[in-house]
């Protein structure tokens, strides 16, 4: 099975950072593959922007560097590089001075697809929608793609909100988070809305619970200063985790598009019930006296020795309405644990009457949506065990591993930042945050943060390369559950 791949309008696509990380690992190596698989023309051009002086050959010798390295195949066509690094220019530019702007504008084209991706920290958000506004770069067409973190919390993200619609619709605005671009992401959306087997169930009558886990195995990294100051709960749960949420509660909108779509995200945000204090498990990863890596702390990684920021964060929510009343949403994410999986679980209730009795032990149905890594959707069913000896049941998996299921073409491993940009220059918002969304959201997290902070609350250690702090399982335990084993 081959997917069809539909060629977007002509466009000029300014990065601005585009000697950053980002650019180099995900933008520019996800642009190739489109342009690679046929879905962008010829004709499309790319500027990169940023501080550094470089000329034109300087920046392709840059990212065809960086291409390589960041492929995901190991065989990069040279002859199909060359041609894409044929489009790319540079301009050396102040983000928030004057310098580069007059020399970006001769690089802008008409009648084209205007796009300007703003790879910087969102301090420059609105000098740089402010300085294209003042020197004539956009129309009503343009669209501008902004990263998280979109604010750090709901008077900065007000803020932020206001400092891009002074120049820019919110039709323009695309807040791109880039699990939403995920294949398996979006297959959620079919599996709910394209199959009568699954929506009459989607519902607390016979939904016991959700659980949504993001695992990383990595710790910190480079991002020791930022993550400090920002831990789980901003970085993972504010955003990613709570846009999984709004994916799997969300009634069925009207029709596929995109502010029918956001208008009932919205609405699962607004009917987040506050989390109370013993729902909440915070942790903050130790060492590994078995690594042989000897790889550091979490407090020694940030080079905070006092530090209360926590890497790992579970807890338990509810839903006020009529859907999901009694129905409680386990969310959990962290870092340095014992597999990289990202994964959410529907677990169904337990049949009303077992015919077979108590020696058949307990058994549920699991529909488990896998994001990462080897995505695909698997429902889990109770069968008899083969062979003689009585009635004895077991659960076994009906598994669609997209790469099994639909064979290398079908499963082609598109990332989700390719999906994302083709969408801003399509003008399809439908998989980017709106601005009231982003709002709604920190005024959920807001009193959770304000909470522990209050209360002076340390977070809870936990060794690396484990399933995180064992207060965690208790929180699950407490209600006759478990939390589904992070496996990779």
């Amino acid at each position: 099975m081959v997917s069809r791949v539909i060629p977007v309008d002509p466009f000029d696509l300014v990065i601005f950072g585009g000697t950053g990380d980002l650019a180099r690992r995900k933008i520019l190596p996800g642009l190739f593959r489109r342009y690679c698989a046929g879905q962008m023309p010829k004709d499309a051009r790319v500027v990169g922007a940023a501080r550094a002086e470089m000329d034109d050959a300087d920046y392709r010798s840059m990212v065809g560097e960086a291409i390589v390295e960041f492929s995901v195949r190991s065989d990069v066509d040279q002859g199909k590089l060359t041609a894409f690094l044929e489009n790319l220019s540079y301009v050396a530019i102040d983000a928030r001075g004057e310098n580069g702007w007059s020399e970006l504008a001769q690089h802008m084209r008409r009648k084209v697809v205007r796009a300007f991706y703003f790879s910087v920290a969102p301090g420059l958000f609105g000098d740089l929608a402010e300085r294209l506004n003042n020197h004539g770069l956009t129309d009503d067409d343009s669209r501008i793609v902004v990263e998280k973190p979109f604010g750090r919390d709901l008077s900065s993200a007000r803020q932020l909100n206001q400092d891009l619609a002074a120049f820019f619709d919110e039709g323009q605005i695309y807040r791109i988070d880039h699990y939403l671009g995920k294949e398996t992401v979006q297959n959620l959306m079919a599996v709910r809305f394209g199959n009568m087997l699954f929506e009459p169930l989607w519902n607390s009558q016979f939904v016991d619970h959700i659980q949504i886990t993001v695992a990383e195995t990595v710790g910190v990294g480079g991002r020791g200063e930022y993550y400090d100051k920002s831990g789980a709960m901003r970085d993972m749960v504010q955003n990613h985790l709570m846009q999984l949420l709004c994916l799997i509660a969300m009634e069925p909108p009207a029709r596929f598009d995109p502010d029918a779509v956001r208008d009932e995200k919205l609405k699962v945000i607004r009917a987040l019930e506050p989390v109370e204090p013993h729902h909440i498990v915070r942790g903050q990863y130790d060492a590994d006296p078995t690594d042989p890596e000897n790889l550091p702390n979490y407090r020694t990684a940030v080079e905070n020795p006092t530090s209360k920021t926590e890497s790992f964060i579970a807890l338990k929510t509810h839903i006020a309405n009529w859907r999901w009343a009694g129905t409680p949403f386990y969310l959990r994410t962290g870092k340095r644990l014992v597999a990289r999986s990202s994964e959410i679980s529907i677990v169904f209730k337990d049949t009303p009457h077992s015919i077979f009795g108590e020696e058949a032990g307990r058994h549920r149905n699991v529909l488990s949506i896998r994001l990462q890594p080897n995505e695909g959707i698997k429902l889990g069913v109770t069968i008899k065990e083969p062979g003689p000896g009585g009635m004895r049941l077991i659960d076994v998996p009906l598994d669609m591993t997209f790469a099994d299921a639909l064979g290398p073409d079908g499963a082609e491993n598109v990332d989700a930042y390719e999906r994302l940009i083709m969408d801003v220059i399509r003008g399809n918002q439908t998989l980017f945050m709106r601005g009231d969304e982003v709002e709604a959201a920190w005024a959920w997290t807001d009193p959770i943060i304000e909470g522990w902070t209050n209360r002076g609350d340390v977070p809870k250690p936990y060794d690396s390369h484990s399933a995180g702090p064992d207060a965690a399982a208790q929180l699950m335990r407490r209600d006759d559950r478990d939390w589904r084993e992070v496996t990779p």
